[in-house]
């Protein structure tokens, strides 16, 4: 009951995010967003119809995907939040607060992507776009980020040529800031790395990872390998994750024990468990202290 009540806090919170993002920057000024809020928006513009009338007519489509391609709850809890949007978008009395149009494009593309990404978290969908990808990739083996971006290429395309090629620019840096902020909602503010290591001194370097960066490793077993020195023998190899904001220090750490290790660096989207440092919580910043670092 405890996360239920959370997850419709969460949710009604993104919502008025988002409609303030909407109604207090973007619509006003005829500023686009990507994807269907986009086109509900660029429909309004040109039959100078309220927009919320739209948002829930463009969405149906999609929603008709999520019922064959999502969770039914997921598809219960986005029909309700896509309503739930167009209703505070009907009734809201936000004015503008800005008419310069570099603020617009940023702030209106903060607030939005703010209330989306807060909505997906918690299992719902503002815009449909998501569900198309969704939809496309498993039908043709298309990743849903190409299919995402070839919709808002053609809906960008679409406002230069029915509005102007200045909106649709400001437009452009409106979904490019919307869409970074729903990373970040998402994923969280913190970054982090894959790091695989393979050195002869790997086990030094295991051991100076968990004392100086303060991360978990997992040692695997190479059996053997051809390499930049001729044939490899059998050799711990290093998996870890660290922080971003470790990485330099991580190679200086690495290169000041074996200036020959090969190291592969892979981006991680999302970890669960184990041992990492968060450096936007108490204990993370209880970590950073002069024993812990090491000299660049």
């Amino acid at each position: 009951m405890k996360r239920i009540i959370s997850e419709i806090f969460q949710i009604s919170l993104g919502i008025l995010l988002a409609s303030i993002g909407l109604k207090m920057f973007l619509l006003p000024n005829g500023f686009l967003d990507g994807g269907v809020t986009g086109i509900a928006i660029l429909l309004s513009e040109i039959f100078d119809i309220e927009m919320s009338y739209f948002l829930l007519f463009v969405s149906v489509p999609f929603l008709i995907l999520a019922w064959f391609n999502l969770n039914k709850r997921i598809f219960i809890k986005s029909v309700l939040s896509i309503i739930l949007l167009a209703i505070i978008i009907h009734y809201e009395n936000f004015n503008s607060i800005t008419d310069d149009k570099l603020l617009i494009a940023i702030f209106g593309g903060l607030f939005l992507g703010s209330g989306i990404g807060l909505t997906i978290k918690n299992g719902a969908v503002l815009d449909g776009s998501e569900i198309l990808g969704i939809f496309i990739n498993e039908r043709l083996g298309i990743s849903i980020g190409k299919v995402i971006l070839f919709f808002n290429i053609i809906l960008f395309g679409a406002t230069a040529i029915l509005l102007s090629l200045e909106v649709a620019m400001y437009s452009i840096l409106t979904f490019i800031v919307t869409a970074k902020v729903i990373d970040l909602m998402i994923e969280g503010f913190e970054d982090y790395v894959g790091l695989m290591i393979v050195s002869k001194k790997s086990k030094e370097i295991n051991s100076k990872l968990i004392e100086v960066v303060g991360t978990g490793t997992t040692l695997y077993k190479g059996s053997g390998g051809f390499g930049k020195r001729g044939e490899q023998n059998e050799n711990d190899i290093i998996h870890t994750v660290i922080n971003r904001i470790d990485i330099r220090r991580t190679y200086v750490l690495i290169d000041s024990i074996d200036k020959n290790a090969f190291i592969i660096e892979f981006d991680v989207n999302s970890i669960k468990g184990g041992v990492y440092t968060k450096y936007l919580s108490k204990e993370g910043f209880k970590k950073i202290s002069p024993k812990m670092s090491i000299n660049n």
